[in-house]
């Protein structure tokens, strides 16, 4: 009997076919239904994991150009962006960390002192990957720093790959770097891609403390905390009594070469406001020089052994996004919503939770960096009709993306996923409650603080 995953993936195929060749309701084009039957038939395969997440993607690649849903310059615009070569140096710096030994060396480093409680090692963890969001701008490149650490700490306290534990304590990894990042302004791209829809739509520009105020008590503290129990309970492990492990030797020659590297980097990720070279540059510079003879770490040939599936999904996932958003589904599905939703002034409860809803739901449609593009042209009339200021609209635009339902929805989990062979099922486990959870209790938890502080003006 076929398993449920694919009868959902053939009934998602069925419809995209219907979809496709519907007649446009009023205010769609052939253009927009062409591009929902896409989209569908993609998120389809991708939710249910039927094939390899790469396939998909290729697939995806193939059918937006035959079907003409978009120009070639628009569907493969994802490989002109910083984020795709972001990915591949992050790739290449992970499989060095992880062939020179300097990961295994890292987690002794960070975490030797919590190895005898699994609870210690997830707090640090999440420590951890939260402080890295402050001096890291990019969510792909804290992912691939620090997974390879993880994954040796795992190693180090016995639990094997694909064990309980071994679970537990990269999904903690995965998951904090995630909600700790859309909760820091540039800490990840969704963030900047709504500063940057704010400042050009409207000439006001979001401020750092003033986001991260907003943001970071209720959405990455309170709700981190909730993560970390959710992940304790769903990853149950107990870490047995080792011996202490034999000391390390001396760094080799290729590790301090890495370490030098990986300083530098991170001063370049820390700095980029200054110099203005984005993250995916600096991340692929290094990839590079880690394949350089003499002075690299890793030989030639281990370009050939690095899964480049990652790759082709995160570059299919934005491609996704700007396909819907120059189609005009995105504008269509953002005013049909829109028109449901009835805004009143002094309703500032109902109209927090519709929006931040509505903006969440929307992340099931586009992925996590396109729904900044696509929501924030609707803030102005929203904000109008709710009676609040323009930020307090913008804003429940962040925490809409703050909650992720699937891993396809935010590249950098599926990055997450690869990096340490985690599968879709296993952050499904955590990603769904986590979500229900998000909208059920921590929407309405940072409603009461923004009344707390005055947000809503």
């Amino acid at each position: 009997m076929p398993r449920l995953s694919t009868l959902l993936a053939l009934l998602a195929s069925i419809v995209s076919v219907v979809i496709f060749f519907l007649p446009p309701p009023a205010g769609a084009t052939p253009l927009v239904m062409h591009a929902a039957a896409l989209m569908l038939f993609t998120v389809g395969l991708w939710a249910t994991g039927v094939v390899p997440e790469y396939v998909t993607s290729l697939l995806f690649f193939l059918l937006a150009v035959l079907l003409a849903v978009a120009s070639p310059q628009v569907v493969f615009s994802s490989f002109a962006s910083a984020t795709m070569w972001l990915v591949l140096g992050g790739l290449l710096i992970a499989e060095a960390v992880s062939a020179t030994g300097l990961g295994r060396r890292f987690a002794g480093v960070l975490f030797e002192r919590f190895v005898s409680s699994y609870s210690a090692l997830i707090i640090a963890i999440a420590v951890v990957a939260t402080v890295l969001s402050f001096f890291m701008p990019a969510t792909v490149a804290r992912m691939l720093l620090l997974l390879p650490i993880v994954v040796a700490l795992a190693e180090r306290v016995g639990f094997a790959y694909g064990s309980s534990g071994y679970n537990g304590l990269c999904m903690t990894a995965i998951m904090i770097t995630y909600q700790s990042g859309s909760a820091i302004l540039p800490a990840n791209a969704p963030n900047l891609v709504l500063a940057g829809a704010t400042e050009t739509l409207y000439a006001t520009p979001l401020i750092y403390a003033e986001y991260l105020w907003v943001m970071f008590p209720v959405l990455a503290l309170l709700k981190g905390v909730f993560a970390l129990w959710l992940i304790h309970r769903l990853f149950p492990a107990v870490v047995r009594p080792q011996a202490a492990p034999p000391a390390l030797p001396a760094m080799s020659a290729a590790e301090k070469r890495l370490a030098v590297l990986l300083v530098i980097a991170l001063l370049l990720w820390m700095t980029d406001t200054l110099h203005g070279v984005r993250a995916g540059w600096v991340a692929l510079g290094a990839g590079l020089l880690c394949l350089m003879p003499r002075i690299g770490v890793l030989p030639p040939t281990a370009f050939n052994d690095i899964k480049l599936g990652p790759f082709f999904y995160v570059g299919a996932s934005i491609g996704l996004g700007a396909v819907v958003h120059e189609s005009g589904l995105g504008g269509f599905i953002g005013a049909s919503l829109r028109a449901t939703l009835d805004l009143q002034a002094h309703a500032d409860f109902t109209n927090f939770m519709s929006l931040s809803v509505l903006n969440a739901l929307v992340g099931l449609f586009v992925t996590n960096p396109a729904m900044p593009a696509v929501n924030t042209a609707l803030a102005a009339p929203f904000a109008e009709a709710a009676g609040w200021p323009l930020t307090a609209a913008i804003m429940t635009i962040a925490v809409g993306y703050n909650v992720m339902f699937l891993p396809y929805q935010v590249p950098p989990v599926v990055v997450g996923m690869y990096a340490c062979r985690v599968p879709v099922a296993t952050v499904v486990r955590v990603s769904l409650p986590l979500a229900a959870a998000g909208i059920v209790v921590f929407m309405p938890l940072e409603y009461l603080w923004w009344r707390l502080i005055g947000y809503f003006g």
